[in-house]
Parts: structure tokens; sequence; C-alpha cells
């Protein structure tokens, strides 16, 4: 299942579980907006903690605190992910999907460590739940740019690994003539440590660990700096012209999920679910959250 697509999960036929899934799954109603919020908050706040945890000094000075704080998002996310499950007509398939078990990762650590001390090191696997911040994007304030980012990301595969294709032929060149300029004993010991060199170098990350000392080794130095300003935004040019493109392209979404199975996505014009063939609660077939289309 694609990570946040909950629509295979199905609607419980009980009407409070129905209206649980709403609440908890379908982010376009303003008690799942609310919902969702709270717990973006929630998990923000319980990695702030995770952190300020890990710090020594800190931690030995509020270790009550922390361990209040702790307990506190550990039940919090307890609750959240029994409720999760209840609300879903397959829950198994809900707690192996990637985000139920990122849920469950979110909590385990707390209880393990609590009831097996000698676990105490896994405790720091509790900063996954940040990993829990990409339900954000099933906000719907953000699902169109989510699917437009998204779409341009995939339309641009293809330029862009012919593109880093192409930069790592020139930093294996480059960076075997540097091995062949400046030799082992000025640190280019070998050829993988020049390419190293010649990567950082184009990235122009530059850890300066190894540095060229010939006249020769520096020119070529610098004409991989130089090239490396237009190596950082050949990638960023490509996937804004496939955004700029799909911004005219893309059809229409409709966002307001089927009442049958919580289906989003459908095009404009869509009178049904394309998941289950139920009718869809619609007044007309522009989605005013979607993005406007060529001017004419």
């Amino acid at each position: 299942m694609v990570p946040g697509n909950e629509s295979e999960l199905g609607k419980p036929p009980q009407p409070w579980r129905r209206r649980m899934h709403e609440v908890i799954f379908e982010s376009e109603t303003p008690a799942g907006r609310l919902f969702d919020k709270v717990i973006v908050t929630a998990i923000l706040v319980s990695v702030a903690v995770v952190i300020v945890d890990s710090v020594s000094a800190l931690s030995r000075d509020n270790r009550p605190v922390l361990d209040a704080l702790e307990w506190f998002f550990t039940i919090l996310f307890t609750v959240e992910y029994i409720a999760r499950l209840v609300s879903v007509q397959r829950q198994l398939k809900y707690a192996l999907s990637f985000f139920g078990i990122v849920d469950l990762l979110s909590i385990l650590p707390t209880y393990l460590a609590f009831f097996l001390p000698e676990t105490q090191a896994l405790i720091d696997v509790r900063i996954l739940r940040l990993l829990r911040i990409f339900r954000i994007f099933k906000l719907t304030d953000y699902v169109v740019e989510y699917q437009m980012l998204g779409a341009a990301l995939a339309a641009s595969r293809r330029k862009i690994m012919v593109f880093l294709s192409a930069v790592l032929m020139v930093v294996l060149v480059l960076g075997t003539l540097l091995y062949v300029v400046e030799g082992p004993e000025h640190g280019f010991r070998d050829i993988p440590t020049s390419v190293y060199w010649a990567i950082t170098t184009i990235t122009t990350v530059g850890f300066g660990d190894i540095t060229p000392k010939t006249d020769v080794g520096r020119f070529i130095a610098s004409v991989i700096m130089l090239m490396g300003w237009g190596t950082l935004a050949v990638p960023t040019g490509i996937v804004t012209a496939e955004m700029t493109a799909l911004r005219y392209t893309q059809p229409l979404l409709l966002l307001q999920a089927c009442p049958g199975c919580g289906a989003t996505g459908h095009a404009a014009d869509a009178r049904y679910c394309r998941a289950c063939g139920v009718p869809l609660e619609r007044e007309d077939g522009v989605n005013a959250q979607a993005p406007p289309g060529p001017p004419r």
C-alpha cells in the first residue's frame, strides 16, 4: 500500500467506527483537519523532548519533567494507534502499512525500556516519530501542492538520472586526472579517494581533508569549482520546468472523500467513486483548490 493511501483500508460498518474513520483518516473535514493538526503538533513536541533528553546536562537537570512528558506522549500515541486500528475495516492491512509500522515503532521503545530495562538502548528509536510528520501531506490545504510536487519529481526522474550520470562521468574523469597529477604524496593515494575529492569539490562542499598542491592540480580544482555552480542549478531547473508544465496540463482533482470507501483524488468531473462506484457527494465538478488552467 502506498504510504498515506488509507482508502484501501475500508470503512467499518458500525456508525461510531465510521465517524472515527472520518475524523482520523479524512483530513478534508473540519474535525479531521483539527485532529491532524493536533497530532502533528504532538509529534513535533515529542520529538523536541527526545532531542532534549539526548543532551546530558538538560536531561540530568529535568529528568522528572522529561519522563512525565515522555509517558504523556507515549500514552497519547498509544490511544491514537488503537483508535486507528478500530476505525478501519482491514486492521491487519493498516498494521502492516508504512504508517502503521511507524506508528507502532514510535510507542514501542518506551514500553520495552520500562518492562525490559536491558533494552534501554532502543529508546532512541523514538526519533522515528519524526517520520509521522509526513501525515501533514494529508491535510487538505497541502494535497494539491503535494500531488503537483510528486508528479513533477516523477516526470523529471529520467532527466535527473541522465544528468547525474553525466556528473558521475565528469567526477570520475577529473578525479582520475587529479590522481595522475597529484599522486599519493599529496594525499591522492588512489582513484576512489581522488573521485571522493572531486565529488566534494563539484558539490561545493569542500571538506578540505585533501587539497591539491601543484599548480596544475589547483587549476583543475578551480575548473571543478566553477562547474559546481552550474551543477547545483540544473536539477532545480528541471523540476521547476516540470512543475510549470504540470500546472497547466494536470487534470483538476476532487478532494472530497468518497462516502463509501474514503478514496480521494477523483477527476473534477467524476460523478462516481473510482474505487467502489458509490455516487460522490458533491455540488459541482470544479475543485476550488486545484491549480487554474492556462489563460485564454
